[in-house]
C-alpha cells in the first residue's frame, strides 16, 4: 500500500535500523524493487529524481505507475512514493501527481531561503498527509544533474530546518552520489554526531548509499540514520548482467533479443542488490 514515509521512518528510528530507498528508472526497476521488499517483508521507499521522473514521461505517469502495480502485485508492505532532490516546483508537481513523500532540496540556498520554502512545504504536506524530506549541506558529486560539492552540514542550521516540522533530514556528512573514489576521506560522524544531537528523534537521511562500508552503515545508523540511498548500485548490477548476457551471446539464441529475456537477467540483479541492502538496513521483517 502507498503510505507517507512518516510512520516507517520513526519505527526504524526507534527501532534502530533503517528503511532503503531505492531510486526508480522504469517498469523493470519499480517491479524489482517492489517485489523484492515483499519477499523481505520490508517497508520500502521509492525514490524518484526529476530527471527520472521525465524519462517515464513525466510525474503523474510514475505514480499511476506505482499504484497500479501495488495493487496488481499484490503488495502488502508500506510502500513510499518519494521525489528524491526535488526542486521548489517541483515538489509541487509531485504533490499534484500523487506522491506520498517530497524531497526539497534547498541545501544550494541561503539557510535564510531554505527555512521559508521548506516552512511552506511543511504547511502543504502536513495538510494532505504527505512526509517531507529537507536537506541542508550538500550530497558531493553529481546524480541526474544534482551536483553537489559534499560540504559538511551546520547542526546549527539542521535545528533551524528540523524545528520546522519536517519528518526526515538529510545532512551532508562528507557522503557522495555515485562511485566513491579511491582517496574518500569517509564518513564525518563527528558532523553526524552533533546534527544528531541538534536534531533530538529526527530521522535522519543517508544520501549516496552506493560503496558505503559495511561497518560505516551501521554506525551511522546507531547516530540516528532511518532512511538509506540506494541507487548508484542497482544501476551498476543491472550493467553488469546485462552485459554478461549480451556479450555471452545469449540474445542471439531463439528469442533472446526479446525485451523480457533481455532485461530479465538486469532485473534479477537490481533484486539481489536489494535483498542485500535490506539485509544490511535491518529493515527485513519490520513491515
Amino acid at each position: 500500500m502507498l503510505v507517507s514515509a512518516k510512520e516507517m521512518l520513526q519505527k526504524a528510528r526507534e527501532g534502530k535500523y533503517a528503511v532503503g530507498q531505492f531510486n526508480i528508472n522504469n517498469l523493470e526497476w519499480t517491479k524489482a524493487v517492489l517485489l523484492t521488499a515483499q519477499e523481505m517483508n520490508s517497508p520500502v521507499i521509492l525514490g524518484v529524481s526529476e530527471g527520472a521522473g521525465k524519462y517515464m514521461t513525466g510525474f503523474g505517469t510514475v505514480a499511476a505507475m506505482v499504484k497500479a502495480m501495488i495493487e496488481e502485485l499484490n503488495i502488502t508492505v508500506p510502500v513510499a512514493l518519494h521525489l528524491d532532490h526535488g526542486t521548489y516546483d517541483g515538489c509541487y508537481k509531485c504533490i499534484k501527481a500523487g506522491f506520498s513523500s517530497i524531497m526539497f532540496d534547498g541545501s544550494h540556498y541561503p539557510i535564510a531561503e531554505n527555512v521559508e520554502k521548506t516552512k511552506e512545504l511543511v504547511h502543504v504536506t502536513r495538510q494532505l498527509g504527505l512526509s517531507l524530506e529537507a536537506e541542508v549541506g550538500s550530497i558531493g558529486g553529481e546524480e541526474d544533474g544534482v551536483v553537489g560539492m559534499g560540504e559538511c552540514a551546520d547542526p546549527e542550521e539542521c535545528k533551524m530546518i528540523a524545528d520546522l516540522g519536517v519528518d526526515m533530514l538529510a545532512a551532508g556528512i562528507g557522503n557522495i552520489h555515485g562511485k566513491y573514489p579511491a582517496n574518500w576521506a569517509g564518513l564525518s560522524f563527528e558532523t553526524l554526531a552533533a546534527v544528531n544531537e541538534k536534531v533530538g528523534e529526527m530521522p535522519l537521511v543517508l544520501h549516496g548509499g552506493t560503496g558505503i562500508p559495511e561497518d560505516m552503515i551501521k554506525k551511522a545508523i546507531s547516530l540516528g540514520v532511518a532512511k538509506i540511498n540506494v541507487n548508484t548500485e542497482c544501476q551498476l548490477s543491472f550493467a553488469a548482467a546485462t552485459r554478461e548476457y549480451i556479450e555471452a551471446g545469449k540474445d542471439q539464441q531463439g528469442k533472446g533479443y526479446d525485451p523480457r529475456k533481455l532485461l530479465a537477467p538486469g532485473t534479477e540483479a537490481i533484486k539481489a542488490t536489494v535483498r542485500e541492502k535490506i539485509e544490511l538496513f535491518g529493515s527485513a521483517n519490520k513491515a
